[in-house]
């Protein structure tokens, strides 16, 4: 396993919550946001650029925090086949900025556990490598389908979002497949049936859908 030490000039490390940052540096002429969005547990650091619409790259997984420094475990990593990283040491800085929001509901990690079909609920199960996970904070939300076994990455997208009686609304601000996506608004209808968020709505291409999601710890 490759070990990678990510140094961001200037670094003063400080305290770490769960919450969202943002900070911006400048890549073969180009201005590139970093957005990080990490809970007491899991982290996921994206880069995108905001003008012209272009995604860079993904990688996220479960950390732990030190003194120092925070090590993060990759469950996925877009750049794999160039870089070959699974593990990161991320130490932070004043540079980073907190993506200060209104609370939302939702809040969390979530695995898709199924659809609802004209048959009824259908579920699959969730504990196998194959994931496709919602990580919603702060206001802002990504999604990435991965595998945490041969390390594959299908695809990824976020933005911000926002929840008010019944009604999700996502707002898209970097795409993995279609950087032509950027800009979308998606307004989908929800709720919370348990330990299960119904997600039910239209699909960025236009196609109807009743997605289960299952709250992942």
């Amino acid at each position: 396993m490759r070990f990678y030490l990510f140094s961001l000039l200037f670094l003063v490390l400080i305290n770490l919550h769960a919450q969202v940052y943002s900070y911006e540096t400048k890549q073969n002429g180009k201005t590139v946001t970093h957005r990080i969005l990490m809970d007491d547990s899991y982290l996921v650091e994206t880069q995108y650029v905001a003008q012209p619409p272009e995604f860079i790259l993904t990688r996220g997984g479960f950390y732990t925090q030190t003194e120092k420094d925070i090590l993060v475990d990759f469950e996925f990593n877009s750049n794999f086949e160039k870089d070959g990283l699974k593990q990161m040491k991320l130490q932070s800085s004043k540079k980073w900025k907190h993506l200060s929001t209104p609370p939302q509901e939702l809040k969390g990690k979530w695995l898709m556990a199924g659809r609802m079909t004209d048959q009824g609920e259908r579920k699959r199960d969730t504990s196998g490598p194959r994931k496709t996970m919602k990580f919603l904070l702060d206001g802002f939300f990504q999604w990435i389908a991965f595998n945490t076994d041969t390390f594959q990455f299908f695809g990824s997208g976020g933005g911000y979002y926002t929840t008010e009686a019944g009604n999700y609304t996502e707002h898209i601000e970097y795409f993995s497949r279609d950087n032509s996506r950027v800009g979308a608004r998606l307004p989908f209808q929800y709720e919370l049936k348990g330990s299960d968020w119904h997600h039910q709505g239209f699909s960025s291409k236009g196609d109807p859908m009743h997605e289960i999601w299952s709250k992942r710890n």
